[in-house]
């Protein structure tokens, strides 16, 4: 695994990533570079810099009342709903305002809410707010989850994502492999690194990396 490189949004230059190439085991896939986002998740600046570039991609009659932030995703979810509500986007909620959410897991990745957390949930416009999105599995058990509850997705955004819709819902990200050009995702029984008998370098999830060797 060699150090890390920077990528820069082509439509936000003060927004970039960071990109360390090698063999990676997220939950659902094998990647061939891992996307740090710990200081655009993290730092101030590069959260509210990231948050600005996200609510670029919606108009004024997009309704959100809720945002869950998956990934670690909550202080850029916060400068988000604080872009948004500038804006004057529109929320049916009641206290005129935009929740935060953060969900928890079951065994099965599926996503739970609390009785206390399900009423920024039921009857409420969604935005979802992801770090990244390969093989879009985790997204959607999230869309179906949101169904389950009562809510209703009301658009899906990402930092990076790998494809550009799920299901009918188009997905807003700052990144896409246009950005990366030689970026790959393998299915883990399908995997051309572990066919050239690559080793893998860490296992990886939206949270961060545990390296193996």
């Amino acid at each position: 695994m060699q150090g890390y490189r920077k990528v820069t949004c082509k439509r936000a230059p003060d927004v970039f990533m960071k990109v360390v190439p090698g063999h990676f085991v997220t939950p659902n896939s094998h990647i061939n570079y891992y996307i740090d986002m710990t200081t655009m998740k993290s730092r101030l600046s590069e959260a509210e810099n990231t948050a600005a570039a996200l609510a670029d991609d919606y108009i004024s009659s997009t309704i959100v009342d809720s945002i869950v932030c998956m990934d670690g995703m909550e202080v850029i979810g916060a400068f988000l709903a604080e872009k948004l509500t500038r804006a004057g986007f529109i929320t049916m909620n009641q206290h005129k305002t935009i929740y935060i959410v953060t969900p928890e897991y079951d065994l099965s990745g599926q996503m739970i809410f609390r009785e206390n957390m399900q009423m920024m949930i039921r009857g409420k416009h969604v935005l979802l707010l992801l770090a990244s999105t390969t093989t879009g599995k985790t997204l959607n058990r999230a869309i179906e989850s949101i169904g389950y509850y009562g809510g209703q997705v009301a658009g899906i955004s990402a930092i990076f994502s790998a494809a550009s819709k799920i299901r009918e819902y188009p997905i807003h990200a700052l990144f896409t492999p246009a950005d990366l050009p030689d970026y790959k995702n393998y299915a883990p029984e399908n995997c051309e690194l572990c066919r050239q008998q690559v080793p893998v370098d860490a296992f990886c999830n939206g949270f961060g990396y545990s390296r193996l060797t």
